[in-house]
């Protein structure tokens, strides 16, 4: 199969995407499905605020906290791999496993009294849970290069800088993008928690169906983190086949 065959055919991520917009703008339009949910004369739909609102908020959260996982765990795969940095690897190892060693709601319970209620618990915890993909797929790939293609650029007369921007990171790249991908799906559906300590998020919604018994509120916080988290990990791995063909198919460290 070619390496570009993956993922929801594109009339189905296309249908999807429509269906979930069509929801997000006009959540009334469903509520004859999801009447049957709830008892008579509960609310079917959301009402204790915008479903736009709280899922671009959502996305916000998850692109900023996913973004700074990026960049320290990048930048730390990278200093690792160099001579000089080599000696920081436990440590750098260490640091990115915080996140997996502390569920996300323990290490919220322990920034809530340090930072308060509100958004930056919540992107403290997802930072820490989004490290350890992306740097354990950024190590990998920048340590199984092609030798020949690393002696190559040094007969060359390239930089170790040089190195890294035209050789090492270009090929590394189908790689580091499978760790992002699995760091941002994660992120996703954890970022719902968030909203246990008043972080504006889909778990509102959740929450909301969970304390009064409706589950029609509950279906939809579910589906639409669903929807968003399908929808992101086709696109990142629609991205990361293309790079991958690009640098001759090298296979990732993670699948999922």
């Amino acid at each position: 199969m070619s390496a570009l065959h993956f993922g929801l055919p594109a009339f189905l991520r296309l249908a999807l995407f429509a269906v979930l917009i069509f929801f997000l703008l006009s959540p009334q339009s469903f509520e004859p499905l999801l009447a049957p949910l709830v008892q008579p004369g509960a609310p079917a739909i959301y009402n204790q605020g915008s479903l736009l609102d709280l899922t671009l908020q959502h996305l916000a959260t998850v692109f900023v906290s996913t973004f700074a996982s990026m960049v320290v765990a990048i930048s730390l795969a990278i200093l690792v791999t160099r001579p000089f940095g080599r000696e920081f690897l436990p440590l750098s190892r260490s640091l990115v496993n915080i996140g997996q060693t502390f569920p996300p709601v323990a290490v919220l319970a322990l920034a809530v009294p340090a930072v308060g209620f509100g958004e930056t618990p919540t992107l403290i915890a997802l930072f820490l849970y989004g490290l350890l993909p992306i740097f354990e797929n950024t190590l990998t790939a920048l340590t199984i290069l092609p030798r020949n293609v690393m002696e190559a650029a040094r007969g060359a007369g390239m930089t170790d800088f040089q190195r890294l921007k035209r050789i090492e990171l270009p090929l590394a790249m189908p790689m580091i993008v499978g760790g992002i991908r699995l760091s941002l799906v994660i992120n996703l559906a954890t970022a719902t928690i968030g909203s246990t300590v008043a972080a504006k998020t889909l778990g509102e919604v959740i929450i909301a169906g969970l304390q009064s018994n409706n589950l029609a509120f509950t279906l939809q916080g579910g589906l639409i983190v669903g929807a968003l988290a399908v929808l992101l990990y086709d696109s990142l791995r629609f991205i990361e086949a293309r790079l991958s063909a690009r640098s001759g198919g090298r296979p990732n460290a993670v699948r999922a």
